[in-house]
């Protein structure tokens, strides 16, 4: 059985999330960033980043969301989360995949690193604007290839979607400006897909919360 190591309101609910959508099972190992067990002895032999996510699947040990949604989806799915390779549709995905960790996550990573997660001694306050400017930037794109489609690549969810929509809740929860009318219409059709109520349900309740 696939085993996902995460912690709740981090990167590790996409994976949960993934395998809620493909009504898979899997077991779920919380690794309690409020006690330090990322940087543990244990978890680091894991992943020696002292992140999450991390599947085990067998053999086999995948670290970055983006990476683990996608083999999940070519794996266990029909080719509707994700979809076949060699076709333009996984282009697109491809395409938003990259645009979600790359272009939209960036400037929300920036701002949380320079706020908490670095040492204190390397953040930069000072590296605010420039995050809040680039993250209207993202999202200026992201609205104009959303457009008025339901899901961004049509009218089926991807995937993709998992990326974008925790990104952009990230950014609505971080209290950045979305002015962008179709981004808050598509991140509240993404708030209430029962598989992600399910998801962020097993994560608190293994994290006892």
């Amino acid at each position: 059985m696939i085993t996902v190591y995460g912690y709740p309101n981090t990167r590790s609910l996409r994976v949960c999330w993934m395998l809620e959508e493909l009504a898979q099972p899997y077991e779920y190992s919380l690794v309690d960033f409020s006690k330090g067990e990322s940087q543990s002895p244990q978890f680091l032999a894991v992943n020696p980043a002292g992140k999450v996510p991390v599947i085990t699947d067998g053999d086999l040990l995948l670290t970055e969301s983006a990476a683990i949604i996608t083999y999940l989806g070519d794996k266990l799915g029909n080719g509707d989360l994700v979809p076949k390779a060699g076709t333009p549709q996984r282009g697109h995905y491809d395409q938003w995949c990259h645009f979600a960790m790359c272009e939209l996550e960036q400037p929300l990573w920036t701002r949380a690193k320079h706020k908490f997660a670095l040492p204190s001694e390397h953040r930069i306050k000072e590296i605010f604007p420039t995050a809040d400017w680039e993250l209207q930037k993202a999202l200026n794109l992201f609205s104009q290839g959303l457009g008025k489609k339901d899901y961004i690549l049509g009218d089926a969810f991807s995937a993709a979607d998992i990326l974008l929509g925790q990104t952009l809740q990230w950014a609505i929860s971080f209290k950045q400006q979305v002015p962008q009318q179709n981004l808050q219409d598509y991140s509240q059709r993404l708030r209430n897909r029962p598989a992600l109520l399910k998801a962020q349900q097993r994560e608190k309740t293994e994290a006892g919360i």
